[in-house]
């Protein structure tokens, strides 16, 4: 089969498995008059639901909660540009009766006024994967991934890639998420600090819109530039560089580092590695520290969660496993309150 083929049937089996997360939580919505149990309920709102990046996180989060005898609803805009989906969501959230909430935010600006409502409320609040602009405290709680580490190992990885010398650009610098500036400034002093004979030719900002990222990119790989390596600060531009360099098969000696993953499409010869997050432990995390909360025992106001590089070599390791693990298993219909 050609490459190509091969990485868009990649990418094609893990939106059939959003497909079935949608239809899942469709029935789940129907079914919500008859059967619902009383127990404690925990909102977890993540940016997007599907994805490789925030269902591992459903999964720990309904681990955590069968543990301690609470229940999650879960629950998403289609898009993770989609903001003002998120926020309503959270309003619903709000203005009904849960006993923590959970979000991954999907703009740091736009998302405070909303966490200061639920904080007015007394809605224990756990920001998880990127931060806001706002102190942990009195009911506000961060459980992160280690932004500072992720834009080392991304550097470290070109380093080694490139044997010290080279030309990359830098995609993704999405202004809308904290947590990718944090990383964005992290691989850059870090790239400057220990490997000054790689230079970064160009960078752009991003964003979710793929059709945008697509544009960017066809434009910065197609205009003759010799680049070694793309480092892709999210999925949307990482997709759209792999996208641009499997339709121009000589391009493959130049290699892209990604971070936040929709899929593993390591069927692409031009994807070197993957920066990903451990937010399977943040969600398990996070239901954990609003129960703890609720029962009147210390919380830390930041826990920290490193990211691990993930490579062709480690692809099928148990750790590798463990992160990506979509395991969940659905219980009685969540109630909206």
């Amino acid at each position: 089969m050609p490459q190509r083929k091969r990485f868009e049937s990649s990418d094609r089996r893990f939106l059939s498995i959003r497909t079935l997360f949608w239809l899942g939580t469709l029935a789940s919505l129907m079914s919500q008059g008859c059967g619902t149990d009383t127990r404690d309920t925990i909102a977890f709102i993540p940016r997007t639901t599907g994805s490789l990046l925030w269902e591992p996180a459903h999964s720990g989060a309904e681990s955590a909660a069968q543990a301690l005898g609470s229940q999650i609803y879960w629950n998403a805009a289609t898009r993770e540009d989609d903001v003002e989906g998120q926020i309503s969501l959270i309003e619903r959230v709000i203005h009904g009766e849960y006993e923590g909430l959970v979000i991954a935010p999907s703009n740091a600006l736009a998302l405070i006024s909303p966490v200061r409502e639920a904080l007015t409320r007394r809605i224990p609040t756990v920001i998880i994967g990127s931060p806001l602009s706002l102190p942990a405290g009195d009911g506000l709680y961060y459980v992160l991934n280690d932004e500072e580490a992720g834009g080392r190992i991304a550097a470290q990885r070109v380093g080694l890639l490139l044997h010290g010398s080279g030309s990359i650009i830098v995609l993704g610098i999405d202004p809308a998420i904290k947590g990718i500036i944090i990383r964005a400034r992290s691989f850059e002093r870090s790239l400057s600090e220990n490997y000054p004979n790689i230079r970064v030719v160009d960078s752009r900002a991003g964003s979710f819109s793929r059709q945008h990222e697509q544009q960017i990119t066809d434009d910065i790989l197609t205009r003759g530039v010799a680049l070694d390596a793309v480092v892709a600060l999210n999925w949307t531009s990482a997709f759209a560089a792999l996208t641009t360099l499997e339709n121009h098969p000589s391009d493959h000696s130049t290699k892209v580092i990604a971070f936040d993953p929709e899929s593993l499409p390591f069927a692409a010869k031009s994807l070197d590695s993957i920066v990903m997050q451990d937010t399977r432990g943040m969600g398990d995390r996070a239901v954990r520290l609003i129960d703890s909360y609720r029962k009147g025992l210390p919380v830390p106001g930041v826990t920290m969660f490193p990211p691990v590089l993930v490579t062709r070599t480690n692809l099928a390791s148990q750790q590798v496993r463990r992160l990506t693990a979509m395991d969940w298993q659905p219980g009685p219909p969540v109630k909206v309150r």
